[in-house]
């Protein structure tokens, strides 16, 4: 982990100012001005691939904007496993925790950059812009939305739905923040696919297959191709 504070305050400003995930993110919100208070209050933050942002349990002292890479987001069961909550990228916001502990862990599934803030700095921040906090009120009651939807999916769909819902689901997400393609990019296991879908990784595989099989998809290195979109929309929607 390494911390890119050393250039000063104009840097940090500057590179508020010129981030190309401004706009999806919590800060999208605030003017120039405001930007440049905040800037004052972060820190930006280079993880490498697999590291700790946060556990579960920890004294929650700080909380982050994803600005590049992949961040796992989970949460120890009862009998020791673990399950998969979601994935963060660029432009989400995490390590909100209502009260002084955070109740998920974070994680880096690729090397990611972060900005983070200490919670009482930022708290008071956003305590006198009204603009800000419905902003960080609508994105989670967007991820309210999401964790809807995909306990609907986890409970009503077999394993070759299950596995088309991610994938179309991970595709939007990608578009949003600039990376649509055909194929779909995928840096997560397919065991960490598997523990957020509540299957076996021998289920999400022979899934994968099956759809490889039917002309849906193609396997290739770092993800999937999207051969037959419509049917894969088709699927996820069934």
């Amino acid at each position: 982990m390494s911390h890119s504070g050393s250039g000063g305050l104009d840097s940090k400003i500057a590179g508020c100012l010129l981030c190309v995930i401004r706009s999806l993110s919590v800060c999208g919100a605030l003017d120039e001005g405001e930007l440049r208070e905040l800037a004052r209050l972060s820190q930006r933050v280079r993880f490498g691939s697999k590291m700790p942002l946060f556990a579960e349990g920890d004294h929650s002292d700080a909380v982050y904007n994803v600005s590049e890479g992949t961040v796992r987001l989970s949460k120890l069961l009862p009998d020791g496993r673990r399950q998969i909550v979601g994935f963060s990228l660029p432009g989400d916001f995490i390590g909100v925790a209502p009260g002084g502990f955070y109740g998920i862990s974070a994680d880096t599934i690729e090397p990611a950059m972060v900005c983070r803030f200490m919670k009482d700095h930022f708290a008071r921040f956003v305590e006198s812009k009204p603009h800000m906090l419905q902003r960080m009120n609508d994105f989670a009651q967007q991820e309210l939305i999401l964790a809807q939807d995909h306990m609907v999916s986890l409970g009503r769909r077999s394993a070759e739905k299950r596995v088309a819902v991610f994938l179309i689901g991970w595709r939007n997400r990608l578009r949003v923040i600039g990376r649509a393609a055909k194929t779909v990019y995928l840096p997560m296991s397919r065991q960490d696919i598997a523990d957020y879908l509540g299957l076996t990784v021998e289920t999400v595989s022979r899934a994968l297959t099956k759809l490889e099989r039917d002309g849906v998809i193609v396997i290739v290195p770092g993800g999937v191709r999207l051969m037959d979109a419509r049917r894969a929309e088709a699927l996820a929607a069934a």
